[in-house]
C-alpha cells in the first residue's frame, strides 16, 4: 500500500519482489481402486504406509487384490497411496452393513462387509455410577437423568474399544445426541431411514447384561464394470478420485487372483488419467500366462490384432506391463501364488522418482522387484523382442540379480507410430511439468494482463524450468538447448488480451533413455 507522507522524516515501504516461486507437485502418490476388507466406500482416503491401510481397510484379505497391490507399492518404495474403496452389494435391498437394534437406538457398523460381525454394542445408564455427574450433564442440555445412556463398542476381532458416555436419542439433546456423536467412531455409525437421517424416539435404550453382537455385515459381490467405471456426476467407482487433491498412477487390478479386467474398465481408467494428468499402469491379461511357452506370441498377436488391451485414444497415458508376478501369500501358509504386478511397478516408479527423479525411466538393474519370488513367464531376449516394439513392458528374471523392470513404453510406444510419448518417462516428466504449471500460476488469474504480468510469468516459470535443468531433467548443454518460456505479446494478441486470456508456452527437451546399447568391436590388425 502506498505510503502519504504527512511529516517531515524516513517512511518504510515494504515492496513485493514479484517473483512468485513455482513449487513441483508430487510424483508418485499411487491411487488403489477395488475392493478391500472395510473401509468407507468410495471416498478416496490418503495412507502412508502399509500399517495405516490395515488400520482404514483391514489389511491383506485373501478376497481382495488391492490389498496384495498396496503392499506390493510399499514394499517396492512406494510412500504415499490414495484408496477407493469399491462395494457390489450381493441383493438388491442389502447394503453389506452389520447392524444393531437397541430399541429407539439403531446403529451400524461404520462400512459395509463380514467384518462388522464381529462389532459387540453395550449399554448402560451413567446415573447409576454416577449420579451427581449425570444430573450436571442433563441439566446442561435441558435433559433429565434418565434420557442419558453410555455406549461401548468393542471388536472381538482387533480387540479395538470405543466408549461414549452421556449420549441421547432425544432430538433436543444437541450435541450430545448419539448420532453427532458417533461421527467420531472408526467402528459405528447410526443407521439412516431412506432421506440418510437417523430416526428419533423417546425410548430410551435398556441397559444390556451383556454385549449385543452385530449382524447381517457381509462382504457383497465379485465388482460388476459399472461400479468399477462409476458415476461422474456422484463421483463413484473410479470417479471418485477426482475428489482426490492429486494421483500421479493408477493401479486396478483385476477383483479376482486369476481374472482380467474388463476392457471398459480400462479405457475408463486410461480416460481419466488422461484428464487427472496421471499414469494408469495396465496389468496383462491372465490368458497370456496360461501357456508359458506360447505367452509372448500370445501377446503380440492380441496386441498388435482387434483385442488391443487399449485403444490408442489414452494410450498414451497408460503403460501395460508382463508377465505376472509370483510370491508367498502369508493367509495360505507361506504358498506361492500368482498376483497382478500394478502394485509391484508403481513402487518402482515411486523408488525411482526419489532415487533419480521423475525423468529417469524406470527400468533397468536398478529396478528390482522386491517381495517376489518370480514371474509367471520367464522371458528370453527373442520374447522380449517382440513384445518391446508393440509398447509391452517386460518384466524379466536375470541370474545374480533377480527380478526387475525391463522396458519403459507407454502403450504409445509401437515404433510403428513415433509418438512424442513414447516412453513413460518423457510421459512422466510432461505430466509433472503441466500439473506443477497449472498449479504455480493460479496467482496469475485475474492479475492485469500486460506486459509487466508477462516478465512476472516469464521469471517464474523460467525458475522452475532451470532448476529443472539443473537436476538433469533436459537435453542439452545450455538452458537455451534444453527448454524456453514464452510469454509476450507474440503469444497473447490483443484480440487476446480482450477476452482475458494470457498464453504461456513452454518447451522442453526430455531425456529419452538408452534402450539399446550397441557395442561395435574391432580387431585391430598390425601392418607387419
Amino acid at each position: 500500500m502506498p505510503i502519504t507522507p504527512t511529516y517531515p522524516g524516513v517512511y518504510v515501504q515494504e515492496i513485493d519482489s514479484g517473483v512468485r516461486t513455482l513449487a513441483g507437485v508430487p510424483t508418485s502418490v499411487a491411487a488403489f481402486v477395488g475392493r478391500t476388507r472395510k473401509g468407507k466406500t468410495d471416498a478416496p482416503t490418503v495412507c502412508f504406509n502399509f500399517g495405516e491401510f490395515s488400520r482404514r481397510f483391514g489389511g491383506l484379505s485373501a478376497d481382495s487384490t488391492v490389498s496384495y497391490a498396496v503392499e506390493d507399492f510399499f514394499n517396492n518404495g512406494g510412500g504415499q497411496c490414495v484408496i477407493v474403496r469399491l462395494f457390489e452389494p450381493s441383493a438388491a435391498n442389502d447394503d453389506g452393513y452389520a447392524a444393531v437394534a437397541h430399541g429407539a437406538l439403531k446403529v451400524r457398523a461404520a462400512s459395509p462387509g463380514a467384518w462388522g460381525n464381529t462389532l459387540e454394542v453395550s449399554v448402560s445408564h451413567p446415573k447409576q455410577e454416577d449420579p451427581v455427574g449425570t444430573a450436571a450433564v442433563a441439566a446442561r442440555y435441558g435433559l433429565s437423568a434418565d434420557d442419558l445412556f453410555d455406549l461401548v463398542i468393542f471388536d472381538s476381532a482387533t480387540e479395538a474399544r470405543e466408549v461414549f458416555r452421556n449420549l441421547t436419542v432425544k432430538e433436543a439433546g444437541g450435541e450430545r445426541r448419539y448420532d453427532r456423536v458417533l461421527e467420531a467412531s472408526s467402528l459405528i455409525e447410526f443407521t439412516p431411514d431412506a432421506q440418510g437421517d437417523p430416526e428419533f424416539s423417546d425410548v430410551i435404550p435398556a441397559v444390556t447384561a451383556k454385549p449385543v453382537q452385530a449382524t447381517g455385515g457381509n462382504d457383497g459381490a465379485v465388482l460388476g464394470n459399472g461400479t468399477y467405471i462409476g458415476d461422474e456426476a456422484r463421483k463413484t467407482g473410479l470417479q471418485a478420485l477426482r475428489k482426490a487433491d492429486i494421483f500421479n498412477l493408477l493401479c486396478v487390478p483385476p477383483d479376482t487372483r486369476g481374472g482380467t479386467l474388463a476392457a471398459p474398465v480400462r479405457e475408463a481408467a486410461a480416460k481419466l488419467c488422461a484428464e487427472e494428468r496421471a499414469l494408469y499402469i495396465v496389468d496383462p491379461p491372465a490368458e497370456w500366462d496360461r501357456n508359458p511357452q506360447e505367452a509372448a506370441s500370445k501377446a503380440k498377436a492380441e496386441q498388435m490384432g482387434a483385442g488391443m488391451v487399449l485403444p490408442l485414444t489414452h494410450a498414451d497415458h497408460a503403460a501395460l506391463y508382463f508377465p505376472r508376478i509370483r510370491k508367498r501369500d502369508r493367509l495360505r501358509g507361506g504358498q506361492i501364488d500368482t498376483f497382478a504386478p500394478c502394485g509391484a511397478v508403481a513402487g518402482v516408479m515411486a523408488r525411482t522418482d526419489v532415487d533419480r527423479g521423475v525423468w529417469k525411466a524406470p527400468a533397468g538393474l536398478q529396478a528390482s522387484l522386491s517381495g517376489t519370488e518370480g514371474l509367471t513367464v520367464n522371458l528370453t531376449d527373442d520374447e522380449n523382442g517382440l513384445l518391446n516394439p508393440i509398447a509391452v513392458n517386460c518384466m524379466r528374471s536375470f541370474p545374480n540379480i533377480g527380478r526387475v523392470v525391463w522396458g519403459a513404453r507407454t502403450l504409445k510406444g509401437s515404433d510403428q507410430l513415433s509418438d512424442d510419448y513414447k516412453y513413460v518417462s518423457v510421459r512422466r516428466l510432461a505430466l509433472f511439468i503441466e500439473e506443477s504449471l497449472f498449479r504455480g500460476t493460479q496467482w496469475v488469474v485475474f492479475e492485469g494482463n500486460d506486459e509487466p504480468l508477462w516478465a512476472q510469468i516469464r521469471m517464474s516459470v523460467g525458475a522452475f524450468m532451470q532448476r529443472l535443468f539443473l537436476q538433469g531433467a533436459f537435453q542439452g548443454a545450455s538452458p537455451s538447448d534444453a527448454y524456453f518460456v514464452r510469454c509476450d505479446a507474440e503469444t497473447t494478441t490483443q484480440d487476446d488480451i480482450n477476452r482475458g486470456i494470457v498464453n504461456i508456452v513452454v518447451g522442453f527437451a526430455p531425456l529419452q533413455p538408452a534402450e539399446f546399447v550397441v557395442i561395435s568391436i574391432q580387431q585391430i590388425r598390425s601392418a607387419s
